[in-house]
């Protein structure tokens, strides 16, 4: 089956939403991204954390089939922590503390059995460590990359030149317009689409995701939740789960039908996440669990 190589964050979140909070608990984009994948094909991370990162969580990531030999222990360092507080409109958050610790000086490094994984996502992290990771792949089948304001804003000649090696690329709204410099939302994917990804998903909480294409658009909403009580990780989750359909799949190029059914799949995995803090949710969740919800929400949208 084909192997996903995800480079990313591990980190320590604290979080206080409008239903409770939650102390150093175990996040990063690469985390949440792996144990989302790892539901539908074979996951290798790469990632760094320090000494005061619990074995017992990493033993969760193995037990889950997810390859850790590309995750670096620096030795004496601290793992990255973030502090937010979100609002009773669960789309806005305020950073109330950042410390990058390890990851400040993060550079990732791919093992050898990673250089021949057939898919790759990118997580949101510097551009030109994005490229640099590339750069140790030989030739993947689908390279899937996420990005954020701060880059667009800082490094958009690396992040420009990254959107030419990449295939799909998740973004938000916000992120799309800054990126793309359009206010409208079709007019800002046909743009970004024109600097290279062949597939750009915009993500829109709580409204769903928008796919487009050079020939298609497609739209799903959310999965309607009665209680949301963290978002946090919900995209990266969202991505876990699409690039894990796909590398299931098998097809390369993916087909629109793939795609449409990896978007769906992503969509159910963000709408378990968001139930609990941190990835507390995924702990417990099953692949039946996964086709059952997948079930109900395709049931939603069929006319």
């Amino acid at each position: 089956m084909n192997k996903i190589a995800v480079v990313g964050s591990m980190a320590f979140d604290s979080i206080e939403t409008p239903t409770g909070k939650a102390e150093n608990v175990v996040g990063g984009a690469a985390t949440y991204f792996a144990l989302s994948a790892s539901f539908f094909a074979p996951v290798a991370m790469v990632a760094v954390v320090g000494e005061d990162f619990p074995t017992a969580e990493l033993d969760f990531l193995k037990s889950r089939g997810i390859d850790i030999s590309g995750i670096e222990i620096a030795k004496g360092g601290r793992t990255f922590r973030w502090s937010g507080r979100y609002h009773e409109n669960m789309n806005l958050r305020d950073t109330l503390d950042l410390q990058l610790n390890v990851f400040a000086d993060f550079s990732p490094k791919l093992p050898g059995s990673y250089r021949d994984s057939d898919y790759c996502f990118l997580a949101n992290i510097n551009p030109s460590l994005q490229l640099g990771v590339l750069d140790q792949l030989n030739k993947p089948h689908l390279v899937g990359a996420d990005t954020m304001n701060f880059w667009i804003e800082t490094t958009r000649p690396e992040l420009e030149k990254l959107l030419h090696k990449v295939e799909i690329l998740t973004i938000n709204d916000e992120e799309a317009g800054q990126l793309s410099g359009e206010h409208n939302i079709v007019l800002a994917a046909r743009k970004i689409i024109s600097m290279g990804p062949k597939h750009v998903i915009i993500k829109r909480g709580e409204y769903g995701a928008l796919h487009f294409s050079a020939d298609s658009i497609f739209a799903v909403p959310a999965y309607p939740l009665e209680n949301v009580v963290d978002p946090t990780g919900a995209g990266d989750t969202f991505a876990g789960g699409l690039m894990g359909s796909l590398a299931s799949a098998g097809s390369n190029p993916p087909t629109s039908q793939h795609i449409r059914q990896a978007i769906a799949y992503g969509t159910v995995m963000a709408s378990f996440v968001v139930e609990d803090f941190g990835f507390a949710r995924l702990r417990k969740l099953t692949r039946d669990d996964i086709d059952h919800r997948y079930r109900q929400f395709i049931a939603l949208t069929q006319i």
